[in-house]
């Protein structure tokens, strides 16, 4: 079974459906390949604001920055609610460009699963710059990557293409919202789902892939309902 995951690393919702993923994946261990696909909530994001992430968001939903940070409070308790710590206070808005990119040549080291989650807790509880080059190569560089390769993959414009190439297959998927989870190309889920409905559509898709395959016996010994004759 496959998990093709569309997040960003910008998106509060898209941690806390990864946590609720991963509680519901933990009966099918290693029988099920999860692969992190691009998605950029704002592709035109500056990589430095002069605003704070509750400023932000005042302005683009024209509410008060009460308000937004009244709503921020209540995303962190969701996020409380599965075990992550989220900051909205001390924050880095930015443009994840080269955030993804960082994503895409982890893949070609087989460290995407280890560097998501470093750069989803960097963001959310430790209030790391994801546009800058130096804090993501020192991110990078803890989930076992070269720091040098990364600073000169990030001057360059290396990867851009795939990140480009997931966002326009997320796009033909009809994919205008994250985290989206894809199994097997076929089913999709959207949001931040319950671990308990991760696990239900697991589930199903797990039973199609192994039905059960009756062996030969004697049938006659057996009980239904209130009759053992059958």
């Amino acid at each position: 079974m496959k998990v093709e995951i569309w997040s960003d690393f910008a998106c509060p919702f898209c941690y806390i459906g990864k946590r609720n993923f991963e509680s519901g994946l933990q009966k099918f261990g290693k029988d099920v390949e999860v692969e992190y696909r691009s998605f950029e909530l704002d592709p035109g994001a500056p990589v430095t604001y002069d605003q704070t992430l509750d400023e932000i968001l005042a302005e683009k939903y024209g509410i008060t920055v009460e308000k937004a940070k009244s709503m921020n409070a209540q995303v962190s308790a969701q996020a409380a609610a599965v075990g992550l710590d989220y900051h909205f206070d001390t924050m880095i808005p930015t443009n994840t460009f080269d955030a993804h990119r960082l994503l895409q040549f982890a893949k070609t080291k087989g460290k995407s699963e280890a560097l998501k989650e470093t750069l989803l807790h960097a963001y959310f509880t430790e209030s790391k710059h994801l546009g800058d080059h130096e804090t993501l190569a020192t991110l990078g560089q803890t989930v076992g990557l070269d720091k040098a390769e990364i600073l000169a993959m990030l001057a360059s414009d290396a990867y851009a293409t795939d990140v480009r190439d997931d966002e326009q297959t997320g796009a033909a998927l009809g994919i205008q919202g994250v985290p989206f989870f894809v199994i097997n190309g076929i089913y999709g889920v959207s949001g931040a789902q319950p671990a308990e409905s991760f696990k239900e559509v697991l589930d199903k898709v797990w039973k199609e892939e192994n039905p059960l395959t009756m062996l030969d016996g004697d049938g006659d010994q057996c009980c239904s309902g209130n009759s053992c004759n059958c």
